[in-house]
């Protein structure tokens, strides 16, 4: 790569399927190299083995002290964040993060790639939740979270993609990586 790396943040509500678009980018781009975040929340039915690094609140708070995170968060009474990226020569960095994590990545990367994923639906979101394991009162608690990141998405200047085809979906990101990446070449 005779370029800068690009830092690529990936967000959306919960249920959106950011987990499924990441995992299809970075299958599909040897250059791309996807971030794993730490969270002390439990793991979930549809987490995969490597979805987090799983920590105690105690583990979790050290590392944020010795200045371990390039960014974090509290969300319903877990903390989630993004270790200091370490990818391989060559790689660009995908980050899957909440946008109050892209609001403080964007203060140490101006010209990341800001992509914001959505559900076709309030009422397909929900359906996704409650399919990965998430409690009714739990889907909604992520319905409420997400009204509000899509008003700062928008306030941020965040590229709205929604995810009512994935293979289109994923397309489109694709479409605004290369576009970035030949930006700044």
């Amino acid at each position: 790569m005779n370029r800068p790396p690009l830092t690529i943040v990936l967000s959306g509500a919960g249920g959106a399927g950011k987990g499924t678009i990441a995992r299809r980018l970075v299958e599909g781009d040897p250059a791309l190299w996807l971030s794993r975040s730490w969270t002390t929340r439990l793991p979930r039915v549809d987490d995969g083995p490597s979805a987090y690094r799983y920590a105690t609140r105690d583990e979790f708070e050290q590392h944020r002290e010795r200045g371990g995170f390039l960014e974090w968060n509290e969300f319903h009474d877990n903390l989630y964040g993004t270790p200091m990226p370490d990818p391989p020569a060559g790689h660009d960095v995908l980050l899957e993060i909440d946008v109050n994590g892209g609001r403080q990545v964007r203060r140490h990367h101006p010209d990341a790639l800001l992509i914001f994923v959505e559900a076709p639906s309030v009422g397909e979101q929900r359906q996704r939740l409650l399919n990965r394991g998430d409690s009714a009162e739990q889907a909604e608690a992520r319905i409420r979270e997400g009204d509000r990141e899509r008003r700062d998405a928008t306030a941020l200047g965040y590229r709205f993609v929604i995810n009512d085809d994935v293979d289109r979906a994923v397309a489109e990101i694709r479409a605004a990586i290369e576009a970035s990446r030949s930006a700044k070449r």
